[in-house]
């Protein structure tokens, strides 16, 4: 292979604010999953009117939706600036001929690739064009539309995107994938234009895509049709770093490869990648992890199963779990105002637990300094580990990503993983 494959660079998103409660949430709608903590986002009936509430059989119950309830229980609509697309990282992409450089989220727990697009109507372009790269398909000469063809994500808040589709080239790190399927936003929820980045790039599994009549193939799944990428290297990987990591070796970069695994970042690490086999039935990035340690103490979790999603900042684990991580840290509690757990803001090193999870039969641990993900007030700080809800499976983000070198192998059906080695836990007040 003569062409030069390069590191994306993932770069903050500049626009990105942590507040925790609205991670969580952007987590909520994604996954669609109902909350087993008390708190303001709850799942609650969708009111029906009409003629649906005529045609509705009696033994069917009316839909559920993601709503912020009010102090005395009521649910009302979650306003547009109260939540995010919880992207804190973006990637340069380039798209078209000549190329069209976004800036993508790239997202292993959604398998879509959608742009905001000049097919929006002009009040959205114009609200959006000062914060986002509107994708042009005229300016573009190898662009196709496909017709008959259409897609829409919607979310359990009822926020949606939607629009038309098209084929164009798409370059990743040196790599350009000819006649990839790219979805082109013309209606937009005021949801998502309170999001940063210029849309999204899934890296999933196909089964999962949004586009009808029927799913299409993801960049990744296109690299290996076309052989863009050599038959022992079918894979992408990701390396998140933190602006805590300034000091370090890698002064907290954050990057993306595919189709080769940067060994130099491998000798950084504790031993060569360990391996385990995924199950893509459900679409996801989704491994075994039946275990877990806090403080050397081992927690049997049978049947558990994790999923890897760079698109996610924090780490949703099972209550039991939660609570059993949180009683380590003096002063630690989970609030009702915040839907999750914090703790003192100035925790000593000493006494945040060593927590790992499993992958496959290997434990891999969470960087102490990761914990604390946002101010909570001037004394406090939300965790960083929070509850899944009644989600049959962990969803593993930001927190864990950034103490490990994760390889989606997908050629091989498997997600290999590298303890990466820090020099020093920089658990200062989150940024």
């Amino acid at each position: 292979m003569s062409r030069k494959l390069n590191r994306i660079n993932a770069v903050p998103n500049p626009n990105y604010e942590r507040v925790g409660m609205q991670s969580y949430a952007s987590l909520l709608k994604k996954y669609d999953f109902a909350p087993t903590t008390e708190g303001p986002y709850q799942k609650t009936d969708q009111p029906e009117k009409g003629i649906k509430k005529l045609l509705r059989k009696k033994s069917v119950e009316p839909s559920k939706h993601l709503a912020r309830v009010n102090e005395r229980g009521k649910p009302g609509a979650i306003k547009a600036n109260e939540e995010q697309n919880d992207s804190m990282y973006l990637c340069p992409v380039q798209i078209g001929t000549p190329p069209q450089t976004l800036n993508l989220n790239f997202d292993t727990g959604s398998s879509d690739l959608w742009v905001w697009s000049t097919k929006l109507d002009s009040r959205t372009k114009k609200f959006g064009s000062s914060t986002h790269k509107i994708f042009d398909p005229k300016a573009s000469r190898t662009f196709k539309k496909v017709p008959n063809n259409t897609w829409k994500i919607q979310y359990g808040d009822r926020s949606t995107a939607s629009g038309i589709v098209g084929t164009d080239n798409v370059t990743l790190g040196g790599l350009c994938v000819e006649n990839q399927t790219i979805e082109l936003a013309s209606k937009i929820s005021p949801q998502f234009t309170q999001s940063a980045g210029d849309g999204l790039l899934g890296l999933a599994f196909g089964k999962i895509n949004s586009v009808k009549p029927k799913a299409v193939a993801t960049p990744v799944e296109n690299m290996i049709s076309q052989e863009d990428i050599k038959k022992e290297q079918e894979l992408f990987t990701c390396y998140l770093g933190s602006w805590r990591d300034l000091e370090e070796v890698d002064q907290g970069e954050s990057f993306y490869t595919f189709g080769y695994i940067d060994e130099d970042v491998i000798k950084r690490c504790e031993a060569p990648p360990y391996y385990t086999p995924i199950d893509t039935s459900n679409g996801y990035w989704q491994f075994k992890s039946e275990s877990a340690t806090i403080n050397g103490r081992t927690i049997t979790r049978p049947s558990n199963t994790a999923i890897a999603d760079t698109g996610t900042t924090l780490a949703l684990v099972d209550d039991a779990m939660c609570e059993a991580i949180y009683s380590c840290i003096p002063g630690a509690k989970f609030s009702y105002s915040q839907q999750g757990w914090i703790f003192p803001i100035g925790t000593p090193e000493a006494q945040i637990p060593v927590v790992t999870f499993a992958v496959g039969e290997k434990q891999f641990a969470l960087q102490k300094e990761d914990f604390g993900f946002s101010k909570v007030g001037e004394k406090m700080q939300y965790g960083g580990i929070q509850s899944r809800g009644d989600t049959a499976f962990d969803i593993l983000g930001a927190t864990w990503l950034k103490a490990v070198y994760v390889i989606f192998d997908q050629g091989n059906k498997r997600l290999g993983a590298c303890q990466r080695i820090e020099g020093t836990q920089n658990i200062g007040s989150p940024e």
